[in-house]
């Protein structure tokens, strides 16, 4: 094994000394989550978190089955790895419901959140700057293999749109996952399918700088755009998740394909039968699927460490 050694930078100054502590939720409720049951499949399927500043449902949030990870990583508007902490901060779930002024801006939000997890979990960090392993997306040898994105005519997509509705009896493609029109994902993004042994990316109308985003959230480390394209692409990456791979945050049901309508993932590069090989690494597939390579390095990351906190909120 090889051993780093890290050159540590302690801030002078913990975060919770320069906030300010007179912006509150207007009501906040934080309770121990129940845990989610399986349906009769044996699939377990949760609401993720909503609403807030910038979605249709500015002044409330419904954060239900939070970890304390995830609400620092919400309140800090930081990454997995950036906060440390015990290892109970993923366990111990948490529902959160809380109302606050529409006009309230995502900086005077994360605030906010910051005091209510002092205040009921009595939370302290502080902050740290580290030379951290990394990664920087790259161009392989023979170029991108990524379709660029057509330009969409028409009204505004919205972002904050909900996802279509599920369907009944959706199509399953020959390598046993869900067959998903683009057309469907309507607004662009990234969309995550978790099957056994493997997983599915499909991506509509992204830059690198998104797809690095989501990479980073897949590989727990931070991923950096090198690759020097600015063009908007769709893309399918399907792989095999290893030990300590973080999963896409949520399942979808995904719509009906409409009668010969194209679905996204349906090249010889990424179509692997259930009964056949299992998907390369991620690593393997982002280059042979993408034409794009994970290469090595090292650079500074900021992150959120925490000092103190209750396993147990105070009474709402």
């Amino acid at each position: 094994m090889i051993r780093i050694s890290l050159m540590v930078f302690t801030a002078c100054l913990a975060w919770g000394q320069t906030v300010d502590k007179s912006q509150t939720f207007d009501v906040a409720s934080v309770k121990p989550a129940t845990p989610p049951t399986p349906d009769g499949r044996g699939r377990i399927m949760m609401d993720g978190p909503s609403g807030g500043p910038g979605t249709k449902d500015p002044g409330r949030i419904h954060y239900p089955n939070m970890s304390l990870k995830l609400l620092l990583m919400n309140a800090y508007g930081v990454k997995t790895f950036q906060v440390v902490g015990p290892p109970w901060l993923d366990t111990e779930r948490f529902d959160l419901n809380a109302t606050m002024p529409p006009e309230t801006t995502k900086e005077q939000f994360r605030v906010m959140l910051q005091n209510l997890l002092a205040e009921r979990f009595k939370v302290t960090v502080h902050k740290e700057t580290k030379d951290l392993p990394m990664y920087a997306l790259v161009l392989a040898k023979n170029g991108p293999k990524m379709k660029e994105s057509e330009e969409v005519t028409g009204a505004k997509d919205d972002p904050d749109a909900p996802p279509p509705p599920p369907p009944s009896r959706p199509q399953i493609g020959p390598d046993g996952f869900p067959v998903i029109p683009l057309a469907a994902l309507g607004r662009g993004g990234i969309f995550g399918i978790m099957m056994p042994g493997r997983t599915r990316l499909i991506g509509q109308r992204q830059t690198m700088q998104d797809l690095a985003s989501r990479l980073t959230g897949q590989l727990n480390r931070p991923v950096t755009d090198e690759t020097g394209l600015k063009a908007n692409y769709d893309f399918t990456l399907t792989y095999s998740p290893t030990e300590g791979m973080t999963g896409p945050m949520g399942l979808m049901a995904p719509p009906p394909q409409p009668p010969g309508g194209s679905a996204a993932g349906g090249s010889a590069d990424n179509v692997f039968r259930p009964d056949g090989d299992a998907p390369p690494d991620l690593f393997t597939a982002v280059q042979a699927q993408l034409g794009l390579k994970l290469e090595s390095k090292k650079g500074q990351v900021e992150l959120v460490v925490v000092d103190h906190a209750e396993k147990t909120p105070t009474n709402n």
